[in-house]
């Protein structure tokens, strides 16, 4: 797992200010767009929970957080919190996190990519589903991965 602080693409006004606060907005009363939750994670230095849209991918009976702008805080706040929730509507549901090997990426930003490269392919340097292997395994330092489990209501 490398974390590299210099690769982090910032989102774009419209995506703050538009996208994620639609998605966000859809996501809190219930509505999924393709996958989305909103993560809630505990700040590394406030303790103050920290909310963001995320996409959760559900691949060979495991599920991940992908994070396609890079080394962000949210993904800098996981390492610390070990875990979170995801909030879809009312539904809370409390995780645990491990942060995947950036050998074992590959797979992962495959079907990630393959299900919002639409989404998020600009974030990942032309690189897509399609890519070879080692293309994959060349960007993976840059995008965080982490694999979360269910965890018992707190």
């Amino acid at each position: 797992m490398s974390a590299d602080p210099a690769h982090v693409i910032k989102p774009g006004w419209f995506t703050v200010n538009v996208m994620n606060r639609a998605v966000a907005w859809l996501t809190r009363r219930g509505i999924s767009v393709w996958g989305s939750r909103v993560l809630a994670v505990r700040g590394r230095k406030s303790g103050a929970w920290r909310t963001t849209p995320v996409n959760v991918l559900a691949l060979d009976g495991a599920r991940y957080l992908v994070a396609p702008r890079g080394h962000v805080q949210w993904t800098r706040n996981m390492r610390a919190a070990g875990g979170g929730e995801l909030h879809l509507g009312k539904h809370v549901e409390p995780f645990t996190a491990a942060e995947v090997d950036d050998d074992a990426k590959t797979e992962v930003l495959r079907a990630y990519l393959k299900r919002w490269k639409a989404e998020v392919g600009v974030f990942f340097g032309g690189v897509g589903p399609d890519s070879t292997d080692e293309e994959l395994r060349a960007i993976a330092p840059k995008h965080p991965v982490f694999r979360i489990t269910s965890a018992p209501n707190a």
